[in-house]
């Protein structure tokens, strides 16, 4: 008797990613999980990137792969028009089948790497938003701002660190918020658990002032460097739980920014 061999499909990835991080942890506005799909197609090679572009699309046909796995939807918002320079159009056209694990990622694995990765130790969520932690409040060995700045620079692989000054900068760091992506909104989270700086990205020029005001230093480590992390932890668990699928990540996951310095 011959005796079938089980192929990994899309769906079998999607469920073992629900697990990891649940979909169910979710933000309403957010759109993760199948974007795109070719469910019952056999994945024997899976790109994953923190987004997608058409230079990753590009690189998933070169390498003839079935799937890419990414942290922001390339399906966020309704699309309207199908113009065959949409990524997401593209994956149609390619046949690849697409999976994103945004929101319910960022709560239940994200900033718990970020924080690790930054020698950070959480103690309380920053925030819980319709029952779902979002950031973390931790402790850290006395340090500055220059200092910790100096860390997520190192840390992260940043080109640049951005971070206000205040009167009485030369105060000491005892208590730190992290939020990954864009948390600069969870500033007065940050200020009411009494931390010292909060640890996010895509910080704009008014939360800048206002932490200014409140004696309170931000550092904005970028929303890409601060997420990126995802990928190999994405990339290190998919390839331990399915050894019949080769993943990696994609050469083509960059930062899309360029810096003058």
């Amino acid at each position: 008797m011959i005796r079938k061999i089980k192929m990994t499909t899309v769906n079998d990835i999607y469920n073992y990613i629900d697990r990891l991080a649940p979909y169910s942890l979710q933000m309403d506005y957010d759109n993760s999980g199948m974007n795109v799909v070719f469910q019952e197609k056999e994945v024997k090679k899976a790109l994953i990137a923190l987004d997608i572009t058409n230079e990753i699309i590009a690189e998933a046909e070169k390498e003839k792969a079935q799937l890419i796995i990414t942290h922001h939807p390339v399906i966020f918002r309704a699309l309207k028009t199908l113009d065959n320079r949409n990524p997401s159009v593209k994956l149609c056209i390619a046949g690849i089948s697409a999976i994103s694990a945004h929101t319910n990622f960022d709560s239940a694995k994200m900033n718990t790497i970020l924080c690790k990765n930054l020698g950070l130790v959480p103690k309380e969520p920053l925030a819980v938003e319709n029952g779902t932690p979002i950031g973390f409040v931790c402790d850290c060995v006395e340090t500055t701002p220059e200092e910790l700045a100096k860390r997520v620079k190192t840390t992260l692989g940043n080109t640049v660190v951005r971070y206000n000054g205040f009167e009485g900068c030369e105060k000491m760091i005892k208590r730190v918020a992290v939020c990954s992506g864009s948390g600069g909104s969870f500033l007065n989270d940050a200020l009411s658990k009494k931390a010292d700086c909060l640890i996010t990205g895509d910080v704009k020029h008014d939360v800048f002032i206002d932490a200014y005001n409140a004696g309170i230093c931000v550092i904005d480590g970028g929303h890409f460097h601060t997420e990126n992390i995802f990928c190999e932890y994405m990339c290190d668990s998919l390839s331990e739980r399915f050894s019949d699928v080769e993943f990696k990540v994609a050469v083509s996951n960059v930062d899309i920014l360029s810096y003058q310095i």
